[in-house]
């Protein structure tokens, strides 16, 4: 099943996934689903009993560029189409469990090339959001049909942040109605 068309409705955050700049973050969405595509793969199952991990609902990294990790299966093509590396692996730069993410601070030092997963547990991660260019060939390439980009989900980052600001009203605007 493909990421909801209308992400993020209907989720809240579960807290948020830190860039060491200290001025980018974005949001883990949730709650995860435990019947999506990832909890079916045989391979992925297989990677997580390997490791030892349960594997439990995640929930969906990011707004505007959303990845939805309870169906990734860390096949890695949105980080090999993606001109510009907004994600990364996020095991290459902190070897933790997808479900102790939420409060970390990454870097963005983790591997952008496509066969440097750590395995198949790992989960492409848009640590650089903030740099999309929206071409959406990520979205194009995705297997399972787990990533969204949708710029106007900005405001949904913006108001969970504090920092939305309302445009002005139509009111405001004498032609906003012609």
């Amino acid at each position: 099943m493909p990421i909801a068309e209308n992400f993020p409705e209907g989720l809240k955050p579960i807290g948020k996934i830190n860039h060491s700049d200290g001025e980018h973050f974005h949001f883990m969405w949730g709650p995860g689903r435990a019947d999506a595509e990832a909890s079916k793969n045989e391979d992925v199952k297989k990677a997580y009993a390997t490791r030892g991990e349960e594997q439990v609902p995640l929930g969906i990294s990011g707004t505007m560029i959303a990845v939805d990790w309870d169906s990734c299966v860390a096949d890695g093509a949105c980080i090999e189409a993606c001109p510009v590396q907004v994600f990364q692996w996020y095991r290459t730069e902190k070897d933790i469990p997808a479900k102790d993410v939420v409060g970390q601070t990454f870097d963005g030092t983790g591997s952008d090339i496509k066969d440097e997963r750590k395995d198949l547990t790992d989960k492409a991660d848009p640590i650089r959001e903030h740099d999309c260019i929206w071409c959406m060939a990520c979205v194009s390439v995705c297997p399972p049909q787990a990533i969204k980009v949708d710029q106007s989900n900005q405001e949904f980052h913006e108001k969970e942040a504090g920092t939305f600001v309302q445009m002005e009203s139509d009111s405001a605007n004498p032609h906003a109605h012609d």
